[in-house]
């Protein structure tokens, strides 16, 4: 892994490295192989600028790579959220909240990311602008040839390959359904999906205006503390409370249903290992899980909401649009005001009774995703592999948008060894428990990391 923004920021004040030789790496590598179809557009004498004008230690991101999905206004800049019907539109007159927030924090931009069509899948596939191949961790560099490389999850696709590559060290993006978590486990670094109403979303592009998360993917927890303490503009306590003081818990149905043979392998050595350090788990059969499906069979938030914003121009330019995304768009047409009211309230009383049966832990611990990342060849464009595409799709989001239907924080932490694929352990909880969350990260990062 390459070195964290926190370490380098250090290297920054303590004079072992200077920022304009930390942004030209990052420019070297956003302009290689390793980062092809990651970057709608590189801002290489942007980054140059941040990077000179840098006011140690007074700066919290001192000038440092900073990549920006695009689906978030940076002034200047059109937002196209990795459709080809919007890449005409004006540029933006504002910068979103979130990047406002980074700027000010001393972030040098790198670039706006390429992401699935208006972030509506979890898999990272986009028929306009090509699909990033997943870092790989069999041999630690992107799969050289096409046939072998690996999705690298979506729809944050381009965010998370621009963080494991090296070329930005935090990535921003957005989590509707597992947007930052799927992509970082299958990178192998770290997503952190904070309480939604901890980050404004003015200025992002909606997918679900109920369902929406602003949050960052990083190559560290300890990053992922800063970086969402820029985000949500508030400081995150820190704790001295061991390992053993955490009351842990693992959910027996669902989010364990359906893991393939590396997810299983590196998810159980890792409950073990943390068993051995010091770790309380307790396995509990959560029932309520098994509620989702059936609160979400009228179609869910996702497809009603960002029916209600693409509805005029899906009646113009559907066309335009990745058939995979306007299907799934679409079926937000289908349904009645009724059902949509009668989901508000299921999923307020269903959220009610999650909280009551998850008082007593601190913590759940899952897989992030029940499979590793398939080959893109597999779930390309194309009618013929739509199946398999939609079947992947369920698996990549079922653990991670059950959090979200929580109003819930959660974190993607690398459990994989070496030469594995990787996978990812996801420590969640209720809303507003983000600080727990990442305190507990702090704790269980090392103890994964050197499995």
């Amino acid at each position: 892994m390459k070195s964290d923004l926190t370490a380098t920021r250090e290297a920054l004040f303590t004079g072992q490295k200077t920022a304009l030789e930390v942004a030209q790496a990052c420019l070297d590598i956003a302009e290689s192989a390793a980062c092809a179809h990651v970057f709608r557009s590189i801002s290489g004498e942007s980054l140059k600028t941040a990077a000179a004008h840098h006011h140690a230690p007074h700066q919290t991101l001192a000038g440092l790579a900073v990549s920006v999905k695009d689906l978030f206004d940076m002034q200047g800049e059109n937002t196209a959220a990795g459709s080809i019907v919007l890449q005409n539109q004006p540029p933006a007159a504002h910068d979103a909240a979130a990047v406002a927030r980074l700027r000010a924090a001393g972030a040098g931009f790198i670039g706006r990311t390429h992401m699935v069509e208006f972030a509506f899948s979890g898999v990272g596939i986009n028929p306009h602008h090509g699909t990033p191949a997943a870092w790989d961790a069999l041999t630690d560099t992107p799969a050289g040839s096409p046939l072998a490389a690996h999705a690298p999850g979506g729809s944050s696709s381009g965010a998370a390959v621009s963080v494991a590559t090296g070329a930005a060290f935090i990535g921003l993006g957005s989590d509707t359904g597992g947007s930052i978590r799927i992509p970082a486990a299958l990178n192998g670094i770290v997503g952190f999906k904070n309480t939604a109403r901890r980050v404004p979303t003015q200025g992002a592009l909606p997918l679900s205006t109920t369902l929406d998360t602003v949050c960052a993917m990083t190559r560290s927890v300890r990053d992922a503390v800063l970086a969402h303490e820029v985000l949500s503009a508030r400081k995150v306590p820190t704790s001295t409370r061991p390992l053993s003081s955490y009351r842990l818990a693992v959910a027996q149905n669902l989010m364990q249903d359906g893991m393939d043979s590396g997810v299983t392998r590196a998810f159980e050595r890792s409950l073990k290992n943390l068993r051995a350090a010091g770790a309380h788990i307790e396995e509990i059969p959560l029932t309520e899980l098994l509620d989702i499906a059936p609160m979400m069979a009228t179609g869910g938030f996702s497809p009603a909401e960002s029916h209600a914003w693409h509805r005029e121009l899906l009646a113009q330019h559907a066309d335009q649009y990745d058939p995979r995304v306007a299907m799934r768009i679409q079926r937000g047409a289908q349904m009645a005001a009724h059902e949509y009211i009668q989901l508000l309230k299921t999923r307020t009383d269903w959220i009610c009774r999650m909280e009551k049966r998850l008082h007593r832990f601190d913590a759940v611990l899952s897989p992030t995703t029940p499979i590793t990342s398939p080959l893109i060849r597999a779930v390309a464009p194309g009618t013929e592999r739509d199946a398999e595409f939609f079947r992947v799709n369920a698996l990549l989001l079922r653990n991670p948008s059950a959090i979200n239907t929580l109003d819930g924080c959660a974190i993607s932490l690398p459990c994989h060894a070496p030469g594995e694929m990787p996978v990812g352990l996801m420590a969640w909880h209720t809303a507003m428990h983000d600080d727990t969350i990442l305190q507990l990260a702090l704790l269980l990062e090392p103890l994964l990391q050197h499995q």
